[in-house]
C-alpha cells in the first residue's frame, strides 16, 4: 500500500478516520472523546487504559473498533487466580514426545484486558512486558506478537476492595488514561432504544492490519516545528516539582511529575491529532488537546492538592 506523497497519505488517513467514526457511531452512542483517543492511540502505536464504572460499553467499544479495523480481537477477563501462562501461553508435551508452545490469547491484534487491577502483579507484569516488547518469552524462546498490537485495559474506579492497583511504572506504559463518564439523558435514551429491540447493527470493515501499520509509520514521519517540540517538553517539565520550570503552585500540589515517555507521547499524539483534523503538522492546540489523558496517570498529587479538592485534570489545565 503506497501513496504518491505523504500529503495524500495524510488525506487518506483523515478520510478513513471520518469513516471509522461514522461506523463506530452506529453501535456506540456518544463517547466521542473516548472513541477519538482510542483511535489516536492505535494510529500512534500506543496502548490505552479506560477507567469507568461498569456498564458504560467499554467491551462493546473495543469489539466494535476491532470489527471496523478488521483485526483479530481477544478478551481476557482478569481475575485474582489468573496466571501469566493463561495470557502468554504455555509449553505442552505433544504426541510426538516433543514440547510445543501453545499460543495464549495475547497473540492477537487487539487485546481487551478487562479489569486489569483484579489480578496480582505477576500476571499484570506478563501482559505489560508483552505491551512493551511486542514479544513474549516462554521456555527461553522469544515469540513475536502480531502487528499491529494494541492493548486496551479497563479499570473500575469504584470497587477497590480485593484489587491490585497498577504501579506508576506500569501505568506509564499506557499512552492514554481515558475517563469514561455516564451518557447524557438523550444518549442513554437512544442506547436503551437501540439495544432492547430486535435489530442488530452490522458495521463495515474500513481498514486492515497492513493499512494500519502503514498509517502508524506515516504518523511518525509527520514534521514538527521546534516551538511545538519545546512546548510539549516544557509542559512535561512543568509537572516535576523539583524541576527548573516548576511553578510554586506545582511544588505545592504535586509529589511526582511525568517522565520523558510523556513528552514522546505528547508529540506522537499531537502529530496524529493534527492529521485526523485535516492538518499536516501539529501546533500547540494539538498538544493541549491530548495532554490530559497523557499526563493524568503520570503525575502524583500531594496531600495539599487532595485537601484542596483539586483533581489531576485541574492541575494539568493550570499548566497550559
Amino acid at each position: 500500500m503506497q501513496y504518491p506523497s505523504d500529503v495524500e497519505a495524510a488525506d487518506a488517513l483523515n478520510k478513513a478516520y471520518t469513516q471509522l467514526r461514522a461506523e463506530i457511531g452506529k453501535v456506540i452512542i456518544g463517547q466521542d472523546e473516548v472513541v477519538k483517543f482510542v483511535l489516536i492511540s492505535i494510529f500512534s502505536n500506543g496502548h490505552c487504559l479506560l477507567v469507568g464504572v461498569p456498564g458504560l460499553a467499554k467491551t462493546l467499544l473495543v469489539q466494535t473498533v476491532a470489527q471496523v479495523l478488521d483485526l483479530d480481537f481477544k478478551r481476557i477477563q482478569f481475575t485474582p487466580d489468573l496466571m501469566p501462562s493463561d495470557i502468554i501461553g504455555s509449553e505442552i508435551l505433544g504426541e510426538d514426545r516433543n514440547f510445543k508452545f501453545i499460543h495464549g490469547p495475547v497473540f492477537s491484534n487487539i487485546i481487551l484486558a478487562d479489569e486489569i487491577n483484579r489480578t496480582p502483579p505477576k500476571t499484570q507484569a506478563a501482559l505489560l512486558e508483552a505491551m512493551q516488547e511486542k514479544a513474549v518469552t516462554a521456555a527461553g524462546v522469544t515469540h513475536q506478537l502480531s502487528k499491529p498490537f494494541f492493548v486496551l485495559a479497563t479499570q473500575n474506579p469504584i470497587e477497590q476492595e480485593g484489587t491490585y492497583p497498577l504501579p506508576e511504572a506500569q501505568l506509564d506504559r499506557f499512552m492514554f488514561n481515558v475517563s469514561l463518564d455516564y451518557p447524557s439523558f438523550a444518549e442513554e435514551l437512544l442506547v436503551v432504544k437501540n439495544t432492547t429491540g430486535g435489530n442488530k447493527t452490522e458495521v463495515k470493515h474500513i481498514l486492515n492490519a497492513e493499512q494500519i501499520t502503514y498509517f502508524q509509520q506515516l504518523v511518525r514521519n509527520i514534521p514538527v516545528t521546534d516551538n511545538v517540540l519545546e512546548y510539549a517538553v516544557k509542559l512535561v517539565a512543568k509537572t516535576r516539582p523539583n524541576g527548573e520550570f516548576a511553578a510554586p503552585q506545582v511544588k505545592r500540589l504535586l509529589n511526582w511529575g511525568a517522565g520523558p515517555r510523556a513528552s514522546q507521547y505528547l508529540i506522537l499524539g499531537a502529530k496524529c491529532h493534527a492529521v485526523l483534523n485535516g492538518k499536516y503538522s501539529p501546533d500547540i492546540e494539538d498538544v493541549q488537546a491530548i495532554a490530559k489523558p497523557i499526563l493524568r496517570h503520570r503525575i502524583v498529587r500531594s496531600y495539599h492538592a487532595e485537601a484542596d479538592g483539586l483533581s489531576t485534570d485541574d492541575i494539568i489545565a493550570g499548566l497550559f
